[in-house]
């Protein structure tokens, strides 16, 4: 029988451990020259960029291939990447129109927005789960329940039935204006 796949040799552990501490360091540098920003899910760019770095960081340390040099090189492509995508973000209303998400109303005060929930393609048991996960107790205390373009649910609720939403929490929502 064939235990070749659940054994191994030290040499090979000996690699993988010093892949793991070559490609660690490296990860540790590039996020302290870019900043946090690059592990942040503020944009689908940031989510891809993430998700990018996870699978680099997997692949250097359980494979030969690519190899300690070639990781770090593209390590720093990446991160290099994300700070050219954020300045473009900074400077061109295209440039974020095309990378970021829009956040969007899912509900306006107690009334679910169909035509948005379906856009989404987020379900009204999606809304309710992160109500109940605000505390809301009665739908009357909700003001917005908004889709961030991170995929994140933000529920803005109060019990002073009287209070309104500041415009500023609002601005670029899709369907506030509803």
């Amino acid at each position: 029988m064939d235990y070749s796949w659940i054994t191994t040799t030290w040499t090979a552990i000996i690699m993988v451990i010093i892949s793991s501490i070559g490609i660690y360091i490296a990860i540790i540098l590039f996020t302290r020259l870019s900043g946090l920003r690059s592990f942040s899910k503020m944009s689908s760019f940031d989510f891809a960029m993430t998700v990018a770095v996870g699978s680099l960081f997997a692949s250097t340390i359980l494979a030969k291939d690519p190899p300690l040099i070639q990781s770090v090189i593209a390590l720093g492509a990446l991160f290099g990447l994300q700070i050219i995508v954020a300045k473009l973000r900074g400077i061109s209303p295209l440039m974020s129109k095309i990378v970021d998400n829009q956040p969007t109303l899912l509900m306006k005060g107690s009334q679910m927005l169909e035509e948005n929930l379906k856009s989404t393609k987020v379900t009204t048991d999606d809304v309710r789960a992160k109500l109940r996960e605000a505390n809301v107790t009665d739908l009357n205390q909700v003001k917005a329940v908004i889709l961030e373009t991170t995929g994140d649910i933000s529920v803005l609720h109060s019990t002073d039935t009287s209070q309104k939403l500041d415009d500023f929490l609002l601005t670029d929502v899709k369907g506030w204006n509803v």
